[in-house]
């Protein structure tokens, strides 16, 4: 069965939670804690106008997925998009996956009236770089910065 693409419902919060659980336990600045993962999904999914979830299915289960957040550019004046969150299922890895869902992000801000989308990846995350470069991703020279309020 070939993969497929679509919107996440919300019956797919348990397969994105632990999708977020692999991504977050990978990532050197983060620490999976499936309850904040629920709550952040629960928060895109009940408020569409601040993003959506793409998930990949296969065989009838979710496999992966990547988030686009919403928000807005006073630079281009319109719409902008961050994508967050790209994970694909380790058994899933390097069959093209990651990329289809990239396609799907980038298509669905297109066909949107999107301007931009902008992401973070680990500076060391190289094969993660070849991907979104391939995509047509280019790095910036802007650092990011963060203060945690909590």
């Amino acid at each position: 069965m070939a993969p497929i693409t679509r919107k996440a419902l919300s019956s797919d919060l348990p397969a994105c939670t632990e999708l977020l659980g692999i991504l977050f336990n990978q990532e050197r600045e983060f620490t999976a804690d499936p309850k904040r993962q629920t709550e952040g999904i629960s928060l895109v999914l009940d408020n569409p106008e601040t993003g959506m979830i793409i998930v990949c299915e296969i065989e009838g289960k979710v496999q992966g997925m990547v988030m686009l957040l919403f928000t807005i550019s006073t630079f281009l004046g319109q719409k902008v998009a961050i994508l967050e969150d790209l994970i694909v299922s380790p058994a899933w890895r390097k069959r093209g996956i990651g990329s289809l869902l990239i396609d799907s992000a980038i298509e669905y801000a297109i066909d949107a009236g999107f301007g931009r989308i902008t992401l973070l990846t680990d500076t060391d995350n190289v094969a993660a770089h070849r991907v979104y470069a391939s995509k047509g991703f280019v790095k910036s020279d802007m650092i990011v910065f963060r203060k945690q309020l909590e």
